[in-house]
């Protein structure tokens, strides 16, 4: 019997683009590892699993391995929860349960900023993956390692063209340009599967902890993502003492069949 799957473009921008995400939520039968095989088979950044209960329970899974966190899948759970009619204001996911809500067609989750303050990290490893001239590089535990790379503009961010070989233990790597509150991102995580990631919550809560760090205890951001693979993504972002908060819009695409 196929098993349905629902589809999503999460972080739109003008209707365009996002990220697109897998939603199954019959699972019966289903442990980890067909779980695994369902979100390779579908080939998306991301692909959720999501138990429907008082607090639904969300499992995360990558074409290659399963998060314990990552924006994107779950402002789309959020969304598909909302939409359905069974959604309250929590989810669970590997981190613990977060907060979730729908405003103004938007969807938000408010999540805790990493445990451990974002840090310097030098220069060296950005000139090791290939990124020069940096005007800084963090290190932030999202819980899993990430490379926070700030460049000088814009078209430095789109020229980026880091050495998935020389990672080390960085699961991902956001560049990054700011002006103002508009921020253009682009984040690679090729041993998560996704080589670059059309639009990515998680980056976006660890450049608000950046931000928190280095002395900015509140603030918003736009975040744009996506122009180089053709997937044009905007994050809206919010943080306050220990908070990130993402959102953005989600478009609904044709859903599909598992064989699994």
């Amino acid at each position: 019997m196929p098993r349905p799957c629902s589809v999503l473009r999460v972080f739109t921008r003008d209707g365009e683009g996002g990220n697109h995400l897998g939603v199954v939520t019959e699972l019966e039968g289903l442990d980890g590892d067909a779980m695994q095989r369902i979100a390779a088979h579908l080939g998306f950044s991301e692909t959720v699993f999501i138990a429907i209960g008082e607090v639904p329970e969300v499992r995360i899974f990558t074409p290659a391995m399963e998060l314990p966190f990552a924006g994107h899948p779950l402002v789309g759970a959020a969304y598909h929860l909302f939409q359905s009619g069974v959604a309250g204001d929590r989810i669970r996911c590997g981190i613990g349960e977060i907060n979730i809500r729908y405003v103004r067609n938007l969807t938000w989750i408010d999540v805790p900023m990493a445990q451990e303050r974002a840090y310097r990290d030098g220069t060296i490893f950005a000139r090791r993956v290939g990124l020069r001239n940096p005007r800084s590089t963090w290190r932030v535990e999202m819980p899993l390692d990430y490379r926070i790379v700030e460049l000088a503009d814009a078209e430095e961010v789109a020229a980026a063209d880091p050495d998935p070989t020389a990672f080390g233990a960085a699961l991902g790597v956001a560049v990054y340009a700011r002006s103002g509150t508009r921020v253009r991102m682009r984040f690679f995580a090729p041993g998560a599967g996704v080589f670059e990631d059309p639009a990515t919550g998680s980056a976006a809560v660890a450049l608000a902890t950046r931000f928190a760090s280095a002395g900015e205890p509140n603030g918003t951001a736009s975040i744009d993502q996506g122009e180089e693979i053709g997937h044009p993504s905007r994050i809206e972002l919010r943080w306050e003492g220990r908070t990130a908060s993402i959102g953005g819009a989600v478009a609904v695409d044709d859903p599909v069949e598992l064989p699994l």
